[in-house]
């Protein structure tokens, strides 16, 4: 969903872990690091890696700068706009404060992959220094074989597909951090199974101590999660099949689609997502486009942990198939079209059911005007609406004009 593009487009790569500025020996653990990734990974240095120092009272404004760097108005817009029309934030959120905030909370080691910068952090703990220093380190050494800004534009406008090259970037560095530290305690990911079960299960971001990530949407801490902790079961799992190889095989051979990233023998036996075709709405041709893309498996875990249940979106989220959506503009309405396909039509049928939860949860106000097994059409917050299943593809038409007949001229 939109919300992909924002923070990938960001180039600014966050580890959790601070990096003490000003330490001498800082060029010489950047050297160790580069030695012991390329001895994991085959991969070495083609160049120096150019850093510097960056204080805690600059995070926020080197944050702003990017943004506006990254994003033009009119992009942001869109995907909070989309984020609003599927009920994934409030009416009322502020997607671009929210985001520097959110980041800025998080922040402490930066690789900027436009600058091909390392930032280092002032005063931190030397296990915490030692983390974020092979993390981003890690960032800069895959930068130099594979050039993560033209790996990432490379998803195309696909937000689902650039999430799951996210994972891959944030996934084989979080890997790559836990397999260094390992090795110089003598163990190793491919052998302590424990040891790589409590790193992917430790290794997203943890509301504990921070605000700011505990109290954004659902949406939001699971799209800032998932690379880090599934990204990097999925490195795990291409290494354990293709050993030192699946480091550049996953970035020159990434992903399709967040579902690739959830289930790895998705990706080995290459299974592409479905493209359901997308309900028009009369009068399609006034409206313009302000956003599209796909809307992925994890997309669909998210909505129906928020609006159904934990155990619902376990059991049917893997069931996805294909999911786009669109967002079309005229004036002050914006319209919703949606369609995505499912394993099976009794799958099909399941989740319509839910998606009819999820639009009287979502909104304050509802009028049904029909609702059968096949349609529920009716009247909601910001228009009427129509969802549609049959075979496997549920459909659904948000926020069009009201009907005349009711007076309201919407």
């Amino acid at each position: 969903m939109s919300r992909r593009g924002f923070l990938i487009l960001i180039p600014v790569l966050a580890w959790l872990a601070p990096l003490e500025a000003g330490r001498q020996e800082n060029v010489a653990d950047i050297a160790q690091a580069l030695e012991e990734l390329a001895q994991v990974t085959g991969l070495r240095a083609r160049r120096p890696i150019r850093h510097e120092t960056i204080r805690r009272d600059q995070v926020e404004g080197f944050l702003k700068d990017r943004v506006k760097e990254a994003i033009k108005p009119e992009q942001l817009r869109a995907e909070e706009i989309t984020l609003k029309k599927f009920g994934l934030v409030p009416p009322d959120f502020n997607l671009e404060k929210a985001t520097v905030e959110l980041l800025t909370e998080q922040a402490a080691a930066f690789y900027d992959y436009r600058k091909r910068r390392l930032y280092l952090m002032e005063a931190s703990p030397p296990d915490l220094h030692e983390m974020a220093l092979v993390h981003e380190v890690a960032h800069a050494l895959a930068d130099q074989h594979f050039h993560l800004y033209r790996f990432i534009k490379g998803a195309g406008p696909s937000d689902d597909s650039a999430l799951a090259r996210l994972a891959v970037m944030e996934g084989q560095a979080t890997w790559l951090t836990a397999e260094v530290l390992a090795r110089r305690r003598g163990q190793s990911l491919r052998t302590n199974t424990a040891l790589r079960d409590m790193l992917s299960g430790a290794g997203g971001l943890s509301t504990a101590g921070y605000p700011v990530l505990a109290s954004v949407p659902l949406y939001l801490r699971e799209t800032l999660v998932f690379p880090y902790t599934r990204g990097m079961q999925f490195q795990h799992a291409v290494y354990e099949k293709e050993g030192g190889a699946a480091f550049a095989r996953v970035f020159r051979s990434p992903p399709v689609s967040t579902q690739q990233v959830l289930h790895p023998e998705k990706y080995f036996a290459g299974i592409r997502p479905a493209d359901p075709p997308l309900p028009d709405p009369p009068d399609r041709s006034r409206y313009v486009t302000l956003a599209e893309g796909m809307i992925g498996e994890l997309d669909h875990e998210i909505l129906l942990r928020q609006f159904a249940s934990d155990a619902e979106a376990a059991e049917i989220a893997p069931r996805w198939r294909g999911g786009r959506y669109r967002v079309l503009e005229r004036g002050a309405r914006t319209i919703l079209s949606y369609a995505v396909n499912w394993d099976t039509p009794e799958t099909a049928r399941r989740y319509f059911g839910l998606y009819r939860g999820a639009l009287r949860a979502k909104w304050k106000q509802m009028r049904v005007e029909r609702e059968t097994a096949e349609e529920f059409h009716g009247e909601g917050d910001d228009g009427s609406f129509r969802v549609r299943v049959g075979g496997v593809t549920v459909s659904s038409l948000e926020g069009m004009p009201l009907p005349k007949a009711t007076g309201s001229g919407r």
